[in-house]
């Protein structure tokens, strides 16, 4: 178990690594660029590259954050192509960077026809899957149910991966708030998720988990993350998942609030010490 947490990119992508290693993190989350905007950056491939050096010695791996505006089920089209546009920027960058992927969110689609939400899903990413030529993936992520119907389930998760062309290119990050604000888990261990994700393969394609607490109860559909330990996932839940055989090379990445220090390095000894593992000096 690789414990991880988001950092800033102040100063720099290398800088990223540097300041997830000062919180004894061996693995940590970014946003490549501008987190509100899609609009392509130019970056300093030499300076990534050193992020990716710097990771590779201490033995510290990364994934990239999709931009809010990210949405590869929009009802509008123009909207869609700069998606594409974006995340073609964003593996490039993480790539240059080393990282394992790049998050993006299932998609928001708010027109009369579902169907056409789960196709528009389907194009976008097959549209990126099919000019993407590194070894960064596509990670989707399951969402909480808060502002659409989608992307909740491993049945979805699933099927969306499997019509998109150029499937290889494309795995998943799990978001344990997600699943518990959608209803899909209850926060107790030996979760049927959990063998319906081995069974259809999702388990085999995970890159990542974000590790969040939830602010409300299960099922009530709200994306609010808590500090773990402060919400109302619990440990023995937490314990489970941290434990899983089947997740033992998987980094699990904290997106909470920081703790009382200011920092994340308390969450990062106390998963830790639920992962069964000596917390870090």
């Amino acid at each position: 178990m690789r414990a991880g947490v988001h950092v800033s990119t102040r100063g720099g992508y290398r800088e990223a690594a540097r300041r997830a290693a000062a919180y004894g993190a061996e693995a940590f989350q970014y946003f490549p660029k501008n987190p509100r905007s899609l609009l392509v950056k130019a970056f300093d491939r030499s300076e990534a590259g050193r992020c990716a050096q710097y990771c590779d010695e201490h033995g510290i791996v990364s994934i990239a954050h999709s931009p809010y505006p990210t949405n590869i089920a929009a009802e509008d089209a123009g909207h869609r192509a700069r998606t594409v546009s974006s995340l073609l920027n964003d593996l490039e960058i993480a790539e240059a960077c080393g990282s394992l992927g790049v998050v993006v969110h299932f998609g928001v689609y708010k027109g009369p026809d579902p169907l056409e939400g789960y196709r528009n899903s389907v194009l976008t990413l097959s549209a990126v899957a099919k000019q993407w030529h590194g070894r960064a993936k596509l990670l989707i992520e399951n969402q909480a149910g808060e502002h659409t119907f989608m992307g909740t389930t491993m049945e979805e998760l699933a099927q969306i991966r499997g019509l998109c062309t150029d499937a290889h290119k494309i795995g998943f990050c799990l978001d344990t708030c997600h699943l518990f604000a959608s209803g899909v888990w209850d926060g107790r261990p030996e979760a049927e998720w959990m063998d319906k994700a081995i069974a259809l393969g999702v388990i085999d394609h995970l890159a990542a988990v974000h590790l969040n607490d939830s602010v409300y109860p299960s099922g009530e559909k709200r994306d609010r993350h808590a500090v773990i330990g402060e919400g109302f996932i619990g440990e023995a839940g937490f314990s489970w998942l941290l434990r899983h055989p089947r997740l033992a090379q998987v980094p699990f990445v904290l997106e909470t609030p920081s703790g009382n220090e200011g920092t994340h390095k308390g969450q990062l000894d106390q998963i830790r010490r639920m992962g069964g593992q000596a917390a870090h000096d």
